[in-house]
């Protein structure tokens, strides 16, 4: 029997308050060390799932439950969440003055682990995790995201993802916006996540291009918030070569 991470039941979720639907009756159950990718059109709330996962404010959940590692977390707060360990990369990383990306990271791996790390452990792991997604070691004394060029911020999330490693990691279109080269970096990190830390992934994408290193288990389609079709990795394949049409309009 697969040992089943997150478990997502008849979701529903609304925003603002004119209770707007996004989510509708969204079933989903993904194993440890699985890889998922969610596509769809624009609009179709891919996006809206990832955060609701997270516990984000902004969307309040009418009905159904999230549960991870067999316990309802539908009503906690974000930040319990990610101390559960469920990370979320985001499409436009914000910037956090004041805080250096060393600090930043030490800080929010000693809450995760509840161990105080040895400064010099700690920064023989930084250095390893930024060679390893070629990112210049002096962004480690930066502030967080202040000044970063679009794919020094994606580069970011990958190098958090890398240290916090969390049992979960939903990555909104983290590949958006990026070059080539730079695909290939991002890649290279989070195959990383996945091959040396057995990393369970979500990843939200419209570029087939951050998928080719990876061994994808499944495929869902999303469309006006629901899941309207599941299956391997070759689904991915044809949406790319197809498009979503035979999924909106049947």
């Amino acid at each position: 029997m697969s040992d089943i991470i997150l478990e997502i039941k008849d979701l529903s979720t609304t925003v603002g308050e004119e209770k707007t639907p996004i989510l509708r009756n969204v079933d989903l159950s993904v194993a440890r060390g699985e890889t998922h990718i969610i596509m769809g059109p624009n609009g179709a709330g891919k996006s809206t799932l990832g955060f609701t996962v997270m516990g984000s404010p902004v969307y309040e959940v009418g009905s159904g439950k999230i549960i991870f590692e067999g316990e309802d977390i539908t009503g906690l707060s974000a930040d319990k969440r990610a101390l559960k360990g469920i990370y979320l990369s985001f499409q436009n990383p914000i910037e956090v003055p004041g805080i250096s990306m060393r600090s930043f990271l030490r800080s929010s791996l000693q809450q995760i682990t509840g161990e105080r790390i040895k400064y010099s452990d700690f920064n023989k792991r930084l250095e390893e995790a930024m060679e390893l997604i070629d990112m210049d070691p002096s962004y480690a004394d930066r502030d967080v995201n202040v000044g970063f060029s679009g794919g020094e911020k994606k580069k970011a999330e990958i190098l958090q993802l890398l240290m916090l490693r969390p049992k979960l990691a939903i990555l909104d279109e983290t590949d958006s916006g990026l070059d080539v080269d730079a695909v290939r970096t991002v890649s290279k990190g989070i195959r990383a996540y996945k091959d040396k830390y057995n990393g369970t992934l979500i990843i939200i994408t419209h570029n087939a291009a951050i998928l080719e290193s990876l061994s994808v288990d499944k495929t869902h389609i999303l469309v006006k918030g629901r899941i309207v079709g599941s299956g391997s990795g070759d689904l991915t394949d044809e949406i790319n070569r197809k498009g979503f049409e035979k999924y909106i309009n049947g």
